[in-house]
């Protein structure tokens, strides 16, 4: 089973691929589209789920969406046909780092994917070089709540404790107008469901060529979080303004 469609199953539940409820997400888009016309940009949007909400909930917004994997885009074009919203939202495959285009954004968006920047602080430099003066950033991203283990290390990557973190992002240029720490209820919420939907979906169809092992990809991913990572990473949302534009 590739991970991509993994992934997928996981989220069957959860389809917003971080720890946040919809509430969270709901407050934080309100926060992060005051206006409720801006032109929004989320750099590896994935199946373009924050931009959905953004677009079902805020119907003067614009928004784009760049990611590398043909397979979410075309999941995110089906469900904002679905939704209505097809005719707002322009999509991209390429290398989110590699994207330009001829706007500046109010929004620009990256939840949960830092990654494909090679971190929190290059993820900042890369949307601001989209945002309009003024505009908000919305990144997401984890922490260290405690002292993590070696072994979470090596798992998850090195962050930093969330202080520091904070220091990071107002040393960049950054200023913090309003941010959202995930609760334990919403971290836990996350790895229940995403384990639970790829095992459910795997016991259903005990015939698929893929099910014992994404039966075993379950056991193993929720091992992991509750024996290595479950007390001491934690996830914060900010939405942040640059301090002199």
């Amino acid at each position: 089973m590739n991970r991509e469609e993994s992934s997928r199953i996981a989220h069957t539940h959860h389809p917003i691929k971080s720890p946040i409820d919809d509430d969270s997400v709901r407050r934080l888009l309100e926060r992060a589209a005051p206006r409720g016309d801006e032109r929004i940009l989320d750099l590896g949007c994935g199946g373009g789920e924050w931009l959905l909400r953004a677009l079902t909930t805020l119907p003067k917004v614009r928004a784009e969406g760049v990611d590398i994997s043909e397979d979410a885009l075309t999941q995110a074009g089906q469900s904002a046909e679905r939704l209505g919203v097809r005719d707002r939202l322009g999509l991209h495959q390429q290398s989110a780092a590699d994207f330009t285009s001829p706007h500046a954004y109010d929004l620009v968006l990256s939840v949960g994917a830092a990654h494909a920047f090679g971190g929190l602080l290059p993820t900042l430099e890369a949307a601001h070089r989209h945002l309009a003066p003024g505009g908000h950033v919305l990144i997401g991203d984890g922490f260290w709540d405690r002292t993590p283990s070696p072994e979470a290390i090596d798992m998850l990557g090195d962050f930093a404790d969330l202080a520091t973190t904070m220091e990071q992002v107002e040393a960049a240029g950054w200023t913090p107008v309003h941010g959202h720490v995930s609760s334990r209820a919403e971290l836990d919420a996350y790895e229940w469901s995403c384990w639970g939907s790829l095992s459910t979906w795997a016991l259903d169809n005990p015939s698929h060529p893929d099910s014992k092992e994404a039966l075993a990809l379950a056991s193993t991913r929720r091992t992991e979080w509750l024996r290595v990572y479950r007390e001491t990473w934690g996830f914060v949302s900010l939405i942040l303004r640059r301090t002199h534009d």
